[in-house]
């Protein structure tokens, strides 16, 4: 892929989400930085999801991922760790899933192969979201039309994908270029403790906390979210030349 004369910043989305989960990022941040959206439909796999954001970004470039992005983050440090410029796990854990967790996953499964994601869809803020967020109807529409773009297919296949992945705070360990472990203070879904943890694997990781917000951290907080990011990429932006 052609380098850019500006920073190139790759965003990996969540879950059931497709561009719209970044776009306040993208408003604060396309004017100065090169930026690329991954939304995993067509890969059953971490590994499938690590090499399409590898095979579509520069040989050096800033990764974002929240989640399911987050995860997929993981895959690309276990396959070309040496690409990573910047660093940046969002709402995410290094931990593999408990049996509980993957029973819901399966449950999920076949609750989209009896009713379509439809069925799905009217769950999703509550067990996302911040409940004061859940309530308004502007993010649940953004999160309905975000499912039905992934649709089926893509819930299932990320859903296969997921239920495999290994615990991964032994990759994230090896990692030594600067990184931000970021998340909202009452996500339900990967807790302040798990990013705990994974600040912990980085030397020199910066956490930061966002508060009055759940799992959708970009949306629920954008403004908080982009001050300490721009913040973060411009302290931490490699020198010219």
């Amino acid at each position: 892929m052609t380098a850019s004369a500006r920073p190139f910043l790759a965003f990996a989305c969540a879950h059931m989400t497709d561009e719209r989960l970044y776009a306040p990022q993208l408003a604060a941040l396309q004017a100065s930085h090169e930026c690329r959206v991954f939304v995993f439909r067509g890969h059953d796999s971490m590994g499938g999801m690590a090499e399409e954001v590898l095979a579509n970004t520069p040989e050096r470039f800033t990764l974002v991922g929240l989640s399911l992005g987050g995860y997929a983050a993981f895959e690309v440090i276990r396959r070309q760790l040496h690409r990573l410029e910047r660093l940046v796990l969002m709402d995410t854990t290094a931990v593999a899933d408990a049996p509980a967790r993957k029973a819901g996953r399966l449950a999920d499964i076949a609750k989209v192969r009896e009713g379509g994601i439809e069925a799905l869809i009217p769950e999703l803020p509550g067990r996302w979201l911040l409940p004061a967020h859940a309530q308004e109807q502007a993010l649940r529409d953004v999160m309905a039309g975000m499912a039905r773009s992934v649709g089926a297919g893509g819930q299932l296949n990320q859903q296969t994908a997921m239920l495999a992945r290994p615990d991964s705070h032994a990759d994230l360990a090896k990692v030594r270029v600067p990184t931000l472990v970021m998340c909202g203070r009452q996500d339900p879904v990967t807790p302040v403790a798990d990013h705990e943890a994974m600040a912990r694997c980085v030397p020199g990781s910066r956490l930061a906390l966002v508060e009055d917000c759940g799992h959708l951290s970009t949306l629920e907080q954008p403004e908080a979210v982009n001050r300490v990011l721009v913040d973060w990429l411009h302290a931490t932006s490699p020198p010219a030349g």
